[in-house]
């Protein structure tokens, strides 16, 4: 049966009304919007409402015909809709707010039908709800296309309640709680005013002009704000219920059967890497994800119902009362009580106690399925106790650090080599952001050059340098305090993929001294939360090449993720240096590094080993210890070994496939997309906001951002952890099995969300 949720909120309703005493056997009639749809539910004609099931509920569409969805074509036991669906219809199409109707023959609101007595705006709870007065309604026939129309003239001005003449009422509402509220206020302010009339006729009193246009002007902007969520939003990705999702387990089992053949890496460089495959199985469509999210920014946000918003908060506050303790502590040592921006967690961070495979495990003893991974480099999951025993073997016999070269070292780097042959040379480094700021000193040192241009809205470390236009394209230096102007000073942004605009900085910077290096993250910003076009990478090398610029590759996520070749393999484009991260070191700590092209890497030689004296000082004590290398080296060979990043990608195919079904269920503004184990899921399009429209970006940012603390807070109080509310690493460990329990977890708290 299609559209459950709607017809159940149909008997709900009516269970509701029938024990308050509003409905009588079979009279009246209840509809409730199918969300994202151009269809309601509606009852039955002549049937007992206090026996109906949720299938005996109708399916109408907006042009007030009946869409039977049975078995054989037909609804359940040949019932057909309300004689009043063409009404019902009406009301849909003329107020995109509206998402429930009630219509009733209560016995106060029909004697002012049978008097046709409007009712004037007795309170200003009245106003509130029902509008500016309780109209009157024209009578005709019921049933009819007359009545119809006659109640779509009248609803078209705001008011969400009306008397129709020698009839009933009928009060609509922007959920089906308000329908059934409103539907009750009437017959309260109805049987107040007939008391009134009886009481003392001709001296019923009103509330001031004033206040009622206050009140009213409350009405409307919650209208607008509903309307505006219906009437902006595009379809979502409609997947059908008896599509079967995409299977890691069966990609696992297929490796698992016929491993890929391994090639002499000596005679066909990056073949193995080839041979593995890509994570990302088909590239996103951009245009059409970003006509999505562009409609999710352009209507108003849709979040969590206020009563479902403090259960999601209880949760917190009776659930993980050990954590909230022992942040409390730590912000008494710790700025901000957190070590690390990834733990920033409302409505206060979780302290982990076990990581094991797909899943976390707080200091409370609750279990959370991990779709945050450390931030991406778990490709194999938690914990990877094949990776640990090896490790832990090597430091037993060196110890985590010496000072002095270490075979794993060169191993590390020899392997990054055999799967990514454009690192011909690689230097290992503490973290990402040292990684960046290496890079970005060697291609200076390389060029001669200065100036670096990166993309608005990405994330390349903590860096000085590249600490400009952070997260939002077109800020600048916005979070740039602490910074002093000088190191900014020759540091340029481009919005995300506006080739036009980025060659104008290179023509700009050519007059300045030319560019020194242009860095992306491949995918997009922020790990794709803008996704790059599918041909980006490769109009960007060429002009790099153009203006002799070097072209950087920041892979510290998808190094690895997206395949044993990288970003630069999946797209066929070779940079000029690559920065790794985290994964290169299988999520173990000091990890980090850049490797490329040997004449350019040639600046990172130490002592007598650079060019002519040109080369750049880098380095610490801790870079390239034996832990990280060790630990390096043996992720790599395991996910090769097992085809990690490709199992991870399907899961990834699996979970967003899934979340697309759910959101075109729900009829929600969401939009969920993934580039392999990459998954996005985004519900504010906080992200998306950018300079070019400045005033909605001040005014929306803080609501927008706040929206998404509170999605993510409430998949947690449902057992998943994901980055911010809003992006998902999936591993090796999230089998189907995992994945679908995530999925009835996210199809829970969808069903929280406002107008659901």
């Amino acid at each position: 049966m299609q559209h459950r949720a709607s017809r159940q909120h149909v008997v709900d309703m009516c269970r509701t009304m029938l024990e308050r005493g509003y409905l009588k056997a079979t009279e009246g009639n209840v509809s409730v919007r199918v969300p994202g749809r151009r269809l309601y539910a509606v009852t039955p004609s002549n049937y007992d409402y206090d026996r109906m099931r949720v299938e005996d509920v109708c399916i109408v569409d907006f042009a007030g015909k009946h869409v039977p969805d049975g078995p054989d074509g037909s609804s359940a036991d040949g019932l057909v809709p309300s004689i009043e669906c063409g009404m019902h219809a009406n009301i849909y199409r003329q107020r995109p707010d509206v998402n429930a109707i009630v219509h009733t023959h209560q016995p106060y609101a029909s004697a002012l039908a049978f008097l046709r007595k409007p009712i004037p705006p007795l309170t200003d709870e009245q106003v509130r709800f029902l509008g500016r007065q309780v109209a009157i309604v024209d009578y005709a026939p019921s049933g009819t296309g007359f009545l119809a129309r006659n109640v779509q003239k009248k609803v078209a001005g705001g008011d969400n309640a009306f008397i129709i003449a020698n009839h009933g009422i009928v009060a609509l509402g922007t959920d089906p709680d308000r329908a059934v509220f409103n539907m009750a206020l009437l017959e309260k302010v109805s049987i107040a005013y007939l008391m009134a009339l009886t009481t003392e006729a001709g001296k019923v009193y009103t509330i001031p002009a004033p206040i009622r246009e206050i009140a009213f002007a409350k009405l409307r902007k919650d209208e607008k704000r509903i309307g505006a969520q219906v009437s902006l939003s595009v379809p979502p990705v409609r997947v059908p219920v008896t599509e079967d999702l995409p299977s890691a387990d069966a990609k696992a089992a297929e490796i698992a059967a016929s491993p890929p053949a391994v090639a002499a890496t000596a005679e066909v460089a990056g073949s193995e890497a080839a041979q593995l495959g890509y994570a990302i199985s088909a590239y996103p469509d951009v245009a059409d994800t970003m006509r999505r999210l562009a409609a999710l920014v352009a209507q108003p946000v849709r979040g969590l119902r206020h009563d479902a918003l403090l259960d999601v908060l209880g949760y917190f506050d009776t659930k993980c009362r050990a954590s909230q303790e022992l942040t409390d502590r730590a912000k008494k040592r710790i700025p901000g009580g957190v070590q690390h921006n990834l733990a920033f967690n409302y409505p206060f961070p979780l302290a982990i106690d076990r990581a094991d495979g797909a899943y976390l495990t707080d200091r409370d003893g609750n279990t959370y399925i991990d779709f945050l991974q450390a931030g991406g480099p778990t490709i194999l999951g938690s914990n990877y106790g094949p990776v640990n025993e090896r490790v832990a073997e090597v430091i037993r016999e060196s110890g985590p650090v010496t000072g002095m070269f270490h075979e794993y070292e060169l191993k590390l780097a020899d392997i990054i080599h055999r799967y990514m042959p454009h690192i011909e040379m690689y230097r290992s480094l503490g973290s990402g952001t040292e990684a960046v700021m290496a890079a970005v000193r060697g291609a200076r040192a390389f060029t001669g050059k200065n100036m670096v241009v990166k993309v608005g809205g990405a994330y390349h470390g903590w860096s000085d340098t590249l600490v400009y236009g952070l997260r939002v394209p077109g800020t600048y230096r916005m979070n740039a305090k602490g910074i002093p102007f000088g190191a900014t000073l020759n540091t340029r942004e481009a919005f995300p993929h506006d080739l036009g605009a980025l060659r104008r900085k290179l023509v700009e910077n050519r007059a300045r001294g030319g560019t020194a290096a242009v860095v992306v993250e491949p995918l997009g910003p922020e790990s794709g939360t803008r996704p790059a076009p599918r041909d980006f990478n490769r109009r960007l090398r060429a002009l790099c090449d153009e203006f002799g610029a070097l072209l950087i590759f920041d892979e510290v996520v998808t190094g690895f993720r997206v395949g044993l070749g990288g970003a630069a393999g999946y797209f066929g484009v070779t940079p000029d240096l690559t920065v790794f991260g985290k994964a290169v070191s299988g999520g173990y700590p000091m990890a980090g590094g850049v490797g490329g092209r040997a004449d350019v890497m040639a600046v990172f030689g130490s002592g007598l080993d650079g060019k002519n004296g040109a080369h750049i000082q880098v380095g610490g004590t801790l870079s390239a210890n034996p832990l990280s290398c060790a630990a390096g080296y043996f992720a790599i060979e395991e996910m090769a070994r097992t085809n990690a990043p490709v199992i991870a990608g399907r899961a990834g195919d699996r979970l967003t496939r899934g979340l697309q079904r759910l959101i075109d269920r729900h009829g929600l503004p969401y939009v969920t997309y993934n580039q392999g184990s990459i998954v996005h899921l985004e519900c504010s399009g906080v992200m998306l906001l950018d300079m070019r429209n400045p005033i909605k970006l001040f005014k929306e940012n803080k609501a927008r951002k706040r929206l998404m603390e509170q999605m993510g807070a409430a998949y947690a109080a449902h057992g998943i952890i994901t980055l911010a509310g809003s992006r998902m690493y999936t591993s090796m460990a999230d089998t189907d099995e995992v994945v679908d329990t995530a999925l009835d977890r996210f199809d829970q708290v969808f069903a929280l969300v406002e107008g659901v």
